[in-house]
């Protein structure tokens, strides 16, 4: 049993008669857990705050630390502060029990399930040292529900909560979450996030190579939004380096997927097509057929802008074996889209009608709507290709309004930028031209204000 002790024999708190801290109630066993799992001795688990002996006093039991020094210890072991703490009452069995039940639905994408009961457990007044875990948790439910509002206030306040308790791995980990969240809803301050979360992950010690690669990746995504090809290239390629270290088969097909996917805006197919092959052949170990079926048809497109149609035509009906499984039908919208793309390159443009037709339909049943847009792109080419004006002017019409309720920005571009093509080689130049300042507007908000001012600049 404890004893009143409270870090005994410290360095720290041994100096001039200042009061003892009171201790903190432990985990059995989680000091020395945290401490074989980061790789340090007794002395180095204590350097610059407490002594090896008081180091193993609380490991055994003898002691209880004060919080300052559990903090150090959660700090140099880069375990979250909620490790080490053990519930009053005998209740911590019941309520770790729960919390990896609610880890478990987020995990497995059970996000209704998640989401009923994480607000349970905030409802029936969890302990407060779990409130900023179930918050972040929940926030990822909601992530994953499409509902990014809901999930923003609670990263928030699990930001606040892990702050406060100086939390820094969880800390990190809800920084990124809001970085990816501003990514998604293409927020300016998406990298800046990103960054700052970074920098909180890279003044652990140790730094857990893990979190230090998930957030290279949400940086990388970030600035994938921005347009960096180049910058967003290198940060994949630091993310893989930095996971290699623990090797994790399934972020490593994320990554390479992501890596894959930046080389393709940047215009480099080669190399799209080299880390999508490796993203994919990681997948098909992990038996993941949702991201299997993503990459499948990405590496598709990739092909089909090298003029490889016959091999993008393989791997198109690979992602739509895949999609059509019940609980994969959300992706199969968009692997029909491929599938008209292709058909469209091939010169069948009845049947790239047909594909894209049935994709939009799909899309509009599961309530998918950057589907929807991206099909009324698609099916606005079809129609100038037939040369129906009047459809094709609807279709894009659509998919411009559709892509601005959403925020899309770069897809925004994409569809002003397309459908100017079309009315420039219609003839309509004055048409044409508003659409080019629309995609130029959507590139960079703001530069034509800033271009005419400079040119009433230059005429003064």
């Amino acid at each position: 049993m404890a004893s009143g002790r409270s870090d005994a024999p410290v360095a720290a708190d041994a100096l001039g008669k200042r009061r003892r801290l009171p201790g903190v109630n432990l985990r059995p066993g989680a000091v020395k857990q945290a401490r074989a799992e980061a790789g340090l001795s007794l002395a180095q688990l204590g350097k610059g705050h407490v002594t090896a002996p008081a180091i193993y006093l609380i490991e055994t039991g003898r002691t209880r630390p004060s919080l300052p020094t559990l903090e150090h210890i959660a700090r140099r072991t880069g375990k979250p502060l909620e490790f080490f703490l053990a519930e009053p009452g005998g209740a911590a069995d019941d309520n770790t029990v729960r919390l990896f039940e609610l880890e478990a639905m987020v995990a497995d994408g059970r996000n209704a399930e998640a989401i009923a009961f994480g607000q349970a457990l905030l409802d029936g007044g969890s302990s407060a040292f779990r409130l900023g875990r179930i918050r972040f948790l929940l926030a990822q439910a909601y992530l994953g529900s499409s509902e990014p509002e809901r999930a923003a206030s609670l990263l928030e306040e699990a930001r606040a909560h892990f702050e406060a308790v100086n939390d820094g791995v969880m800390l990190a980990e809800c920084m990124g979450a809001l970085a990816s969240l501003a990514a998604a809803t293409q927020s300016r301050d998406a990298v800046t996030l990103a960054e700052k979360a970074l920098g909180v992950c890279r003044k652990l010690k140790p730094v857990p190579p893990p979190l230090e690669a998930r957030l290279l990746g949400v940086l990388a995504n970030a600035l994938v939004g921005e347009r960096d090809w180049n910058r967003a290239v290198s940060t994949y390629e630091a993310a893989i380096n930095a996971g290699s270290v623990g090797f994790d088969l399934r972020g490593a097909a994320r990554l390479y997927g992501e890596l894959g996917m930046a080389y393709r805006r940047a215009g480099e197919a080669e190399a799209a097509t080299r880390y999508l092959t490796r993203s994919i052949a990681l997948l098909e170990v992990l038996r993941d057929r949702a991201s299997l079926a993503r990459s499948e048809s990405n590496l598709a497109l990739v092909l089909m802008e090298r003029k490889d149609y016959a091999a993008a035509r393989v791997h198109l009906e690979r992602s739509l074996q895949l999609a059509e499984e019940p609980d994969l039908e959300s992706g199969r919208g968009r692997v029909l889209l491929g599938q008209a793309e292709l058909a469209t390159h091939e010169g069948e443009v009845d049947r790239a009608h047909e594909l894209a037709s049935e994709a939009l339909e799909l899309a509009a049943e599961m309530e998918d709507r950057a589907t929807m847009a991206e099909a009324h792109v698609w099916l606005g080419q079809i129609a100038d290709k037939r040369g129906d004006h009047a459809a094709a002017d609807r279709e894009f019409e659509d998919a411009i309004r559709g892509f601005e309720a959403l925020g899309k920005r770069e897809r925004l571009l994409h569809s002003h930028g397309a459908y100017a093509e079309i009315l420039e080689r219609r003839g309509e130049l004055a048409r044409a031209y508003a659409h080019m300042k629309e995609a130029l507007q959507a590139s960079h908000p703001g530069l034509l204000r800033e271009a005419a001012s400079g040119e009433r600049v230059s005429s003064a």
